[in-house]
């Protein structure tokens, strides 16, 4: 009877509609690229127009704003300032997040505590940090001066945020004091992973730290490391709220980055258009990046 009541159902009872599940999502990624996509050609279309704080001429301008980018040495400048600031901070939240994912690999009393302690600069607003550090390095009441003149025996008037010399050690020390934890965190996870057997053979037949570290460790949590490394690269690329907290970009243009050079232009200067040109050089440099990045570590398959 069950076969005969089987074969006598329709076949839409039998198999339900395959394509109910798509029906079931179209909603929801219909409002992701709704959100996603629609200021990203608006801005597109935006870039070819000539709008500013004079002038609102949306006529077909053609690549007038793009022509202006290479003529424009602020904007180049800006670019070689993230540059920089990416170049120092990336590599030393990476070796310092592996030392301390090291130290706190073996087990050792109140190591949860000390590990919570440790993550509480991430989850703090980067502009909160940022201008915390900017009164802690403030020249007449901040303590940072008052440490450093009981160590030097005399008074330190060191403008942290004003001089020249001064101003990138106090981005680079921020941001690095913020987002090491993320490394550490990560590479605490990978090196858990790691099978420790091997690692212990190894010792066994002499290798040292650097060879076992070399051949051993880093293969095993090499795709989770080039995934940070992938993650924070992009993240300090675009950073702002930290050294708008601390400098604003000054002394002058000298920390301006080039996501700040974006806002300076589209919400002081009120070059719409070529700011939505600046926003899409910032989006190409970044798709190439990570496009080569994701070859170069390995992580398409």
């Amino acid at each position: 009877m069950r076969a005969y009541h089987e074969q006598t159902m329709p076949a839409t009872a039998v198999h339900p509609d395959r394509n109910f599940k798509y029906w079931l999502l179209a909603p929801a990624i219909f409002l992701l690229l709704l959100i996603g996509l629609f200021p990203l050609i608006y801005s597109l279309v935006v870039s070819f127009m000539r709008i500013d704080m004079m002038d609102t001429d949306t006529s077909f301008a053609w690549f007038y704003n793009y022509k202006n980018l290479f003529k424009d040495g602020r904007l180049w400048w800006s670019l070689a300032h993230t540059l920089l600031i990416t170049a120092i901070a990336l590599p030393l939240e990476l070796l310092l997040g592996l030392a301390m994912a090291y130290l706190f690999l073996e087990k050792m009393p109140g190591r949860q505590i000390f590990i919570s302690l440790l993550v509480l600069p991430t989850i703090i607003s980067p502009i909160v940090a940022g201008a915390t550090w900017r009164l802690l390095f403030d020249n007449k009441y901040g303590p940072i001066n008052q440490i450093l003149s009981w160590f030097a025996g005399e008074r330190v008037n060191a403008l942290w945020t004003i001089n020249p010399t001064l101003v990138y050690p106090a981005i680079i020390f921020c941001e690095i004091w913020q987002w090491t934890p993320f490394m550490f965190l990560i590479l605490l996870a990978a090196l858990s992973n790691v099978d420790k057997s091997q690692t212990e053979a190894a010792e066994i037949d002499g290798a040292r730290f650097l060879r076992t570290f070399r051949y051993i460790v880093l293969p095993a949590i090499w795709p989770v490391m080039a995934i940070a490394i992938l993650i924070r690269g992009l993240d300090l690329f675009r950073i702002f709220d930290i050294i708008w907290a601390l400098t604003q970009g000054g002394p002058g243009t000298k920390t301006e980055t080039i996501s700040i050079y974006a806002y300076t232009q589209g919400f002081k200067q009120f070059e719409t258009s070529y700011t939505a040109a600046i926003a899409f050089l910032v989006v190409f440099i970044l798709t190439v990046i990570c496009t080569w990045a994701i070859r170069r570590m390995g992580l398409a398959k």
